[in-house]
């Protein structure tokens, strides 16, 4: 599902209008249709029925009034209170605004204040406010109106997305109206998937307003990675798959206190479908680590008693290397010195598509020009936000404002893949593309989750694919096996080993739905 930012959505409305011919009255009587279709399934049982429209001055409540109409059409009790005065109303807000019945509009621009009753009277409440025009924080009236709205008690259906909530961002411009249903028009917009406004948003439903299918496919946007989108990308494994064909990766791995992690991303690499996985480890180290990866071969480098990895071990590890499909280099080595100089010296030395996590991005961050040398070789990092900002050389405030935008920019200048990870991961291209991880909760926030998205993310590279859709893939599986445990253990106490033991069930889940979607397409 593509993503867009509200001024890329007026964008798409004017060339609709003006290359395509498109009257915009028409687009907007589109998109009230599809919120009045939504409200009446979802609320129209009953007699009684009032829906109360709270609308602004401009095209959001100009939606809003023609859903009014729409719905008055069907027997709802649809009382509108305009925050502005009519006259102030303009295009085609105010041609429809004229075709809705005057006894049914009560313009109040000092607030609604006084209506609070009729809020609290009604069977669903119609946020037609402010809509993705607004970027600025929400004050006077109109701040007072979200106000009532949150404290009525009654659901809320928001028109595009809820008011107070920026649709390029997500972020919350003062307060926001919590919305128990959110229909957006043509395509979801950035604050839809993003949070905080994909929770405000409640569920969400995009309504097709006809839009020309070349505005659609042309229009600057990000990849929603919902199960629709990643069982288009999964390949289930053929009938005459064996494990030389289904990848063999190499992690780099571990360090004295650390071996849980080494174990975690070699576990998962193999859970989630790999062929063969070795690890290469600290010799002092390979005793327990041959205890904790039943499946993963391993190889002890370095001195027999080095409980961490070492320069010297430079021609070892790429020895190993060169015989294996990828390379996974960080989890729980530490930052020893002769350990950060390793790590460089691999950078500039492997050719294999290389995925580089949690110490590895430390050893990075002291010279992260070095990634320019492998512009023409894959590079995957899957910084937290705190990697994120020694990456970039910034605060994690600033990576957190901005998660789109510096992981874009981070992903181009330095020609690598990124995941930068949290609530609705980023996945970010060498060529500015970006997608949006729409797995995963909570239950995510315990350690060793970073070690499960490295053994995943190295897996897919390992069986062949595109590295965008490896990160892709790796993301989604990774949050969608943590997904599965949300019923049976809740969102507190989940561990990286309950996910790591999941990836299978969510692999079989992408494999039902590609099967599913296909069959659809076929008519069966």
């Amino acid at each position: 599902m593509k993503v867009v930012s509200g001024q890329v959505m007026q964008l798409m409305d004017r060339r609709a209008i003006g290359e395509f011919g498109v009257p915009g009255l028409e687009l907007m009587e589109r998109a009230g249709r599809g919120c009045a279709d939504v409200i009446e399934e979802a609320f129209g049982e009953g007699e009684a029925r009032r829906a109360v429209i709270v609308a602004g001055k401009g095209n959001n409540g100009g939606d809003g009034f023609v859903i009014a109409r729409l719905l008055a059409e069907r027997g709802w009790e649809t009382p509108v209170l305009l925050l502005a005065a009519p006259e102030v109303v303009t295009g085609d807000a105010a041609d429809n605004l004229a075709r809705v019945d005057s006894a049914m509009v009560k313009s109040v621009p000092g607030g609604i204040l006084p209506e609070q009753d009729l809020l609290k009277s009604a069977t669903v409440i119609v946020d037609a406010l402010l809509g993705t025009g607004m970027n600025s924080e929400v004050a006077g009236a109109y701040g007072e109106a979200i106000d009532l709205i949150n404290a009525a008690g009654v659901p809320v259906v928001a028109v595009d997305i809820p008011s107070g909530v920026d649709a390029a961002t997500g972020k919350v411009l003062g307060r926001a109206v919590r919305a128990d249903i959110t229909v957006t028009f043509a395509l979801a917009k950035l604050g839809n998937v993003l949070y905080p406004g994909a929770e405000l948003c409640g569920r969400l439903v995009v309504a097709d307003i006809g839009m020309p299918d070349a505005v659609v496919a042309e229009a600057e946007g990000a990849q929603y990675v919902d199960l629709a989108c990643a069982a288009g990308l999964f390949r289930p494994r053929g009938t005459t798959a064996h494990k030389g064909s289904s990848g063999h990766c190499l992690v780099v791995a571990g360090s004295t206190g650390k071996t849980g992690a080494a174990a975690m991303a070699a576990n998962s690499a193999q859970r989630a479908g790999a062929g063969l996985v070795t690890l290469a480890v600290p010799a002092a180290l390979n005793p327990v680590l041959e205890q904790k990866t039943t499946e993963a071969m391993t190889i002890p480098v370095g001195p027999e008693r080095s409980g961490y990895l070492r320069a010297g071990s430079f021609a070892e590890i790429l020895a190993a290397a060169a015989v294996r499909d990828v390379v996974a280099l960080g989890p729980g080595i530490g930052t020893n010195p002769s350990t950060i100089y390793l790590v460089h010296s691999l950078l500039a030395a492997l050719d294999k598509p290389l995925v580089l996590d949690a110490d590895g991005l430390n050893a990075v961050a002291l010279k992260p020009e070095l990634l320019l040398a492998r512009q023409d070789r894959i590079t995957v990092l899957t910084p937290h936000p705190g990697e994120m900002a020694r990456l970039a050389r910034c605060s994690v405030p600033e990576v957190e404002a901005d998660r789109i935008g510096c992981a874009r920019a981070f992903a181009t200048n330095y020609r690598v893949y990124l995941i930068l990870k949290g609530a609705r991961s980023i996945i970010a291209g060498p060529d500015g593309s970006i997608a949006i991880n729409g797995s995963g909760n909570p239950g995510m926030a315990s350690g060793g989750m970073g070690d499960v998205l490295t053994g995943v993310v190295t897996a897919f590279l390992g069986q062949g694919y595109h590295p965008f859709a490896a990160c892709q893939l790796g993301a989604f599986v990774h949050g969608h096996a943590a997904d599965f445990l949300v019923e049976p253990l809740g969102t507190q106490g989940m561990s990286a080993t309950d996910v790591q033991e999941m990836l299978p069930v969510a692999l079989a889940s992408l494999a039902a739905s590609r099967t599913t979607a296909t069959n659809h397409q076929q008519g069966e």
